[in-house]
């Protein structure tokens, strides 16, 4: 007899179409503090991953991830292809209790898959003009599988961390600190834009502000579904992790507005947005397991340490262009160690303690060094089959280089049809010279202002 409860399933359906918005959201918040010559291939990568990710996740990763335990992953046997889950609640394919018991395994599912589809996104930011998009597509195909996958299972999923006892209610583990360490191994294995370059250095400054802001607002909007969503039913739990997650990020941006100010002299809308997701990342792993003052004290912690973070990159030099590492890897890791001190038992069935605070350090060190080490191998294994970055001519134009398409009808010096014209010659002289994965034109003079196209092609046949 089904014991399906329509006002769950509707709210998970629901929250599964916000979290698939904060794709979008994300791509306009990334774009938006690109230049304008990467607009395109930001917002495409994060829609590839979209199309990629769900179907790998059809096809095997949901298997992997919530199959009955097998080594390290769940096994693929259990639900390839969406075997055996339906319109009625998921159960174990050993059998037992359906694994939630009030909503249809594709509801369910469906869900879940767009936690799988959005976490490698998040790492688009570190790839900003530095990864070509046939590696990109690999990179996030393997990685879906062997760092995401593994986490999942363990701590969504039944498995070893989640026996143990740590905790994460919406991914601060499994989602943020997979994919921001992930993306500083990224930075460090592919160096900073200004080595490729050769000659001048990468334009850090934001395009678009108001980009910034929509995917912002999207992103926020998004937000109640990833973590109001991830208590898996329309409940109190819902409603402390939304609530929460409102409070954390108001709070955080008030205090980034506030530290730019101070520090600044004026308060910049960049500022404000960076910081009401840097209070959004961190509450994620603790939404639905503290109480309202403990969400404002995570906001309040959140901002200064994420912009900390942010700042020590700055002083170490690393390219992490979008501060993917220091809001999104550093928050999601400083959110799963507050929990081990503000949970409360009422709210969500744990309480603070020594021991539980040591499993969650235990877990987030683990999830840190893991995905760090595991993205660096997999990089390594692509870079033997293909290149993986733009030359020092198609980093300059990433849109038109990549994609064949620019976002603006003046992002060249030149006009538009002009740089089609370049890069279709550019392209055809490194096929006919060494290949398409080979090492591309390492000339920057055809692009800057005032070039002109007999001189730019004279530049290109001479390299």
């Amino acid at each position: 007899m089904s014991t399906l409860d329509s006002g769950h399933t509707a709210w998970i359906l629901m929250s599964m179409a916000m979290v698939q918005l904060m794709l979008p959201g994300l791509a306009f918040f990334y774009a938006g503090l690109l230049h304008r010559r990467s607009v395109v291939t930001m917002i495409m990568q994060n829609f590839a991953a979209m199309g990629l990710i769900f179907v790998l996740w059809f096809l095997f990763v949901f298997s992997l991830c919530f199959g009955e335990t097998w080594y390290f992953f769940g096994s693929i046997l259990t639900y390839p292809c969406f075997l055996n889950v339906d319109g009625e609640p998921l159960k174990p394919a050993n059998g037992g209790e359906a694994i939630v018991p009030d909503i249809p395994g594709l509801v369910f599912a469906a869900y879940q898959g767009m936690f799988a589809v959005i976490t490698p996104a998040l790492m688009t930011g570190a790839f900003a003009d530095r990864l070509r998009f046939k590696p990109y597509l690999i990179f996030i195909g393997i990685w879906i599988i062997v760092v995401y996958a593994p986490f999942c299972h363990w701590i969504w999923g039944g498995g070893w961390m989640a026996e143990w006892g740590v905790k994460d209610f919406a991914g601060g583990i499994v989602v943020h600190t997979t994919a921001g360490f992930s993306a500083l191994a990224a930075v460090h294995f592919l160096g900073s834009r200004a080595k490729i370059m050769k000659q001048g250095k990468p334009d850090n400054t934001p395009h678009n502000i108001p980009f910034v802001a929509l995917g912002t607002g999207l992103l926020w909007f998004g937000w109640f579904g990833f973590n109001g969503g991830s208590a898996l039913a329309s409940t109190g739990g819902a409603a402390f992790a939304a609530v929460n997650s409102e409070i954390s990020a108001s709070i955080a941006l008030m205090v980034w507005l506030l530290i730019e100010w101070f520090r600044n002299g004026k308060p910049s809308l960049v500022g404000v947005c960076v910081g009401a997701i840097a209070g959004l990342a961190t509450i994620t792993p603790c939404a639905g397991f503290i109480r309202p003052w403990g969400a404002f004290v995570v906001g309040l912690v959140a901002a200064p340490f994420c912009y900390l973070c942010c700042e020590l990159k700055n002083k170490f030099q690393w390219d992490d262009a979008l501060d993917v590492w220091g809001v999104h890897g550093m928050g999601g890791a400083l959110g799963s160690l507050l929990l081990g001190v503000l949970a409360d038992e009422s709210v969500g069935g744990v309480g603070p303690s020594g021991e539980f605070f040591g499993k969650q350090l235990a877990a987030v060190l683990i999830a840190a060094v893991y995905s760090y080490g595991a993205s660096i191998l997999i990089l390594l294994l692509i870079g033997t089959m293909c290149r993986l970055k733009p030359s020092a001519v198609e980093i300059i134009d990433m849109d038109h280089s990549q994609h064949g398409e620019s976002a603006y009808l003046d992002a060249m010096e030149n006009d538009s049809k002009y740089a089609g014209t370049f890069f279709a010659e550019v392209a055809g002289i490194d096929k006919g010279k060494k290949g398409d994965e080979e090492a591309g034109p390492t000339t920057t003079a055809a692009f800057q202002p005032g070039a002109t196209k007999p001189a730019a092609a004279a530049e290109v046949a001479s390299a």
